[in-house]
């Protein structure tokens, strides 16, 4: 008998694993997989990925005799250390993120980019096979569309929580955008909790990215929509159909030994005949996108704080390898 993930991948949608722990990813054949520094600062703290931050320390030592320098060139090589491993038990691509310190920084973003892709063709990866996951700040947005159009790198946008990141996103024609699901509606519950219940098709995060995929579909951008950072199970099924979803372990578990129907929710010819979305444009308009941002207090709120801690979180497992290169 089908299990729920087998028919959820039915409905078109591609599945993909959201984690940095490699060890589990086989078990649910996922197409691609996605890490961020909090998922990898989780699983460098088990034992069993102790040869990875070694080779990575072995790496930076060689490289460089400045000790700053060293924690930096050991982050990127751990980075690019467990996207080799993870691209070894999945078909497709590997996003990997740029450092979010660097999100308000278009030249930095691609300079750190290219890095990362300079270090995963050096193991022997090449860069069809990557997806580089940069914030979606206007300067990530700008960064992300001189990647892609002059020097062919892939860009995953992630930390999208708003309308007009989204376009933005679109307009750039970046290779793919991760909305985060759970995470809108983690915003709502705090700040709007009398407005639920905010379940199904009544939740925030599935409503947004519904909106997105219709307006992607309705106005022929081929930017792919991946939903990620995901509550329970109900979000993922409310969106079965989407091009692509994220999913942690956890979830992945649950759909797989549970046999319920996923029902096909959304599909490209009837997003072309729902309700048609008025066409916007932030093309060369900073100050329009920036406006549009700041309307949207969710989208402010959230962008900014998942930065703060995907830069929090990349400055402990930075902290980590210090510790490993001055033992």
């Amino acid at each position: 008998m089908s299990t729920s993930l087998d028919l959820l991948k039915q409905t078109g949608t591609v599945v993909v694993s959201d984690s940095g722990d490699f060890e589990s990813i086989d078990v649910y054949k996922p197409q691609d997989a996605t890490t961020n520094p909090s998922l990898l600062l989780a699983a460098a703290n088990k034992p069993q990925y102790a040869h990875l931050i070694d080779a990575a320390v072995k790496y930076a030592k060689e490289n460089s005799n400045d000790k700053s320098k060293q924690a930096d060139l050991a982050v990127d090589r751990l980075l690019v250390e467990f996207g080799k491993e993870i691209l070894k038990i999945i078909p497709g691509r590997i996003s990997t993120e740029v450092d979010a310190r660097l999100s308000f920084d278009k030249e930095a973003t691609k300079a750190k980019a290219k890095e990362l892709i300079a270090l995963y063709k050096s193991v022997g990866v090449p860069k069809d096979r990557v997806l580089i996951k940069i914030a979606s700040t206007w300067e990530g947005i700008q960064a992300a569309r001189e990647l892609e159009r002059d020097d062919g790198i892939h860009c995953n946008l992630t930390l999208l929580f708003g309308f007009g990141q989204a376009v933005a996103c679109a307009e750039a024609k970046v290779t793919l955008i991760s909305p985060f699901v759970g995470r809108i509606l983690d915003w709502y519950k705090k700040n709007k909790p009398n407005d639920g219940p905010y379940e199904g098709d009544a939740d925030p995060g599935v409503q947004s990215v519904k909106k997105i995929f219709n307006y992607y579909k309705q106005h022929g951008y081929n930017t792919i929509v991946m939903g990620a950072s995901f509550r329970n199970v109900g979000e993922i099924k409310a969106l079965a159909g989407v091009d692509f979803l994220t999913i942690a372990p956890a979830l992945l578990n649950e759909l797989k030994n549970s046999t319920e129907p996923v029902p096909q929710k959304l599909n490209a010819q009837a997003a072309a005949k729902d309700a048609p979305i008025p066409k916007v444009t932030f093309v060369d308009n900073e100050p329009e996108f920036r406006w549009e941002l700041l309307q949207d207090q969710m989208a402010f709120d959230k962008l900014h704080e998942g930065i703060k801690k995907f830069g929090e979180d990349g400055e402990t497992l930075k902290n980590i390898l210090k510790q490993k290169l001055n033992a």
